[in-house]
């Protein structure tokens, strides 16, 4: 039989105190689990949840979860399997001793090729704010800590050729906004060069740049 002096007296203990002391209790959480595939160490739900669940226990603190919002995604993997992605957005609501409370929430995101991908995202976003509300040092690198930046999004084949284009007439010294309305008319092709998606009409109007004398060319286009 457990010493009752071993336990905090609940009688006038807010939920804010009640939390304190399970931070008191949880101050480390050992990495026990290990990804095989990637080869590192990390801690489950279940290793947070078996750190945290005894000292919550202990100080009659209750967390009750709602989902605020999920959302699905389907894709294939790399090896042709078909995955589900699922990132929720999850609240939870901290009851003390005495029924007061307060709210908090996360984030979790997870994959699986079967049915399990949202269970999964709510067990991350469980541990994450487990780890962050009680402030449980985690060891991982600091986001300072590295960088990166975004590779260059390619140009679609139309637009490729409009910069082509205006860079070519740049370069000959030629009004881009006279060229464009020139290109409206009969003589210019009737091409319509902000609207058009058409890739072989801009091409012509590159080789008509090319095999015209420039000068010939901005005195047409000036008319």
């Amino acid at each position: 039989m457990s010493d009752p002096s071993a336990h905090i007296t609940h009688d006038l203990t807010t939920v804010h105190q009640a939390f304190v002391h399970v931070m008191a209790d949880v101050q480390g959480i050992a990495k026990t689990d290990q990804n095989t595939q990637q080869r590192f160490h990390f801690r489950g739900i279940d290793a947070v949840m078996n750190a945290v669940g005894p000292a919550l226990r202990e100080h009659g603190v209750v967390i009750i979860p709602q989902a605020l919002n999920i959302s699905t995604e389907r894709y294939e993997s790399k090896g042709g399997a078909g995955m589900k992605n699922s990132t929720v957005h999850m609240q939870y609501t901290v009851y003390g001793p005495h029924g007061d409370h307060f709210v908090g929430s996360a984030y979790g995101e997870a994959a699986d090729s079967g049915d399990k991908s949202v269970s999964k995202a709510q067990s991350v976003a469980y541990r994450t704010f487990l780890l962050q509300g009680l402030t449980v040092p985690t060891q991982e690198p600091d986001p300072d800590s590295s960088v990166h930046e975004r590779a260059s999004v390619p140009l679609s084949p139309i637009s490729e050729a409009k910069n082509e284009l205006a860079s070519l007439l740049t370069a000959e010294g030629i009004d881009l906004n006279a060229f464009a309305a020139w290109a409206l008319t009969p003589n210019g092709g009737s091409v319509n060069i902000s609207a058009t998606d058409s890739v072989p009409a801009i091409r012509k109007l590159i080789e008509r740049v090319h095999t015209t004398d420039a000068e010939s060319l901005r005195a047409e286009v000036s008319k």
